[in-house]
């Protein structure tokens, strides 16, 4: 894989609105985020050749868009089926598709009507098709928050991870999030307010929670070569990878508190021919604070166990040895599925993040869901142009 490594790169990042009700629909909130991502780079839906997304539940699949875009014959595209674990896979997959030739520019988008409408939770309506929901569902056990307090558990027990390590990065990250514009939640916490905040299924309190969000993130992807003629510096994709994870109710996997992260890392590094210690800054997958913490183990930033003493430590702070979810992340910024966190990358490599850009950040490390609900986990590493 070494000879993919630069040799793509993301030219453009475009947002929509984060709200809890957006009023329109997913398609419109798709196309508004690909025509912003486009005109950051300085070009326009006659360019693209390519476009990808992926989907769980809310979805605005490339058929769709491509009409309402007027991109009638795109030469490549792809609808992953999928939710966070497989968002930098999209990414990553259109970047081999233009380093193939395949596609010359691709969109890279992700657009969901996660609160008003399609809540992850299952509310309002019938349960997911699969061959595990029908042995939870007799014990209410089908949403997120439940399945992963169970993963916090064990690693609480474990190791002696506590309430406070998981606090502490809920602070630092609403923290962030003031200094994010397009965060949803931008009033500061204390850690006083995590522990007063109401229990969603226990370790989780309500702050430990990523946000349930309206709202659609996309980016450019193309050469290298064109990526630097164009408007906004380029920020090179020096590594993607996929695959891995386990489902922790039928996967098999003795111990739950490594992710299937641990063993797609070693991987990524590879590709990219960094290691932990070159990372400048990283955007890791937090659907909800235990994530953050199993994934700082099983990406090689401290030994397992230690990830909660080392999330409260303050080497996760902005001048720390590892910023860590510059933007607020999907607990205080907003969810976009994963996508949004491959966009902050990009905004900290350019050096256009304000408030809280990473001072010299010229390596990032931008990772999914780690593997633990559906089968598969994704990462990619980006380096400044």
């Amino acid at each position: 894989m070494r000879g993919f490594r630069d040799r793509t790169a993301v030219a453009g990042v475009g947002y929509t609105r984060f709200s809890k009700n957006s009023g329109v629909s997913t398609l419109t909130l798709a196309c508004e985020a690909v025509l912003a991502a486009l005109e950051d780079a300085g070009l326009t839906a006659d360019d693209v050749d390519g476009i990808a997304t992926h989907r769980v539940g809310d979805s605005a699949p490339p058929s769709l868009l491509g009409p309402a875009l007027g991109i009638r014959e795109p030469a490549w595209y792809l609808d992953q089926f999928g939710g966070g674990s497989v968002s930098h896979s999209v990414v990553g997959q259109a970047a081999l598709a233009v380093a193939a030739g395949v596609a010359e520019t691709v969109v890279c988008y992700r657009a969901i009507n996660a609160r008003s409408e399609f809540r992850m939770g299952g509310t309002g309506r019938a349960l997911p098709a699969g061959t595990e929901v029908q042995y939870q569902a007799p014990y209410g056990y089908v949403a997120p928050p439940q399945q992963y307090a169970m993963l916090a558990r064990a690693h609480m027990a474990k190791y002696g991870t506590r309430l406070e390590h998981f606090g502490r990065l809920a602070v630092l990250q609403r923290a962030n999030a003031v200094k994010n514009p397009r965060a949803l939640m931008r009033t500061p916490i204390t850690l006083d307010d995590y522990l007063a905040s109401r229990w969603i299924a226990e370790p989780f309190r309500l702050l430990d929670c990523c946000l349930e969000t309206d709202g659609a993130c996309a980016l450019v992807v193309t050469t290298a070569e064109r990526a630097a003629d164009l408007r906004r510096p380029p920020v090179l994709i020096s590594a993607a990878a996929w695959g891995g994870g386990d489902s922790f109710l039928s996967g098999g996997r003795a111990d739950v508190t490594v992710s299937g992260a641990a063993e797609l890392a070693p991987r990524l590094y590879r590709q990219a021919g960094v290691g932990p210690a070159e990372i400048d800054v990283a955007e890791i997958y937090d659907c909800f604070t235990y994530s953050v913490i199993v994934q700082l183990e099983d990406y090689g930033f401290c030994a397992k166990g230690e990830g909660g003493p080392y999330a409260a430590s303050g080497a996760l702070e902005p001048g720390g040895e590892l910023p860590v979810n510059t933007h607020g992340g999907f607990l205080s910024e907003g969810y976009v599925h994963g996508i949004n966190h491959i966009a902050e990358a990009v905004s900290q490599l350019r050096g256009d993040a304000g408030d809280r850009q990473v001072a010299g950040a010229e390596v990032a490390l931008s990772t999914a869901q780690p593997g633990y609900i559906l089968p598969a986990t994704s990462a990619l590493i980006l380096r400044k142009g």
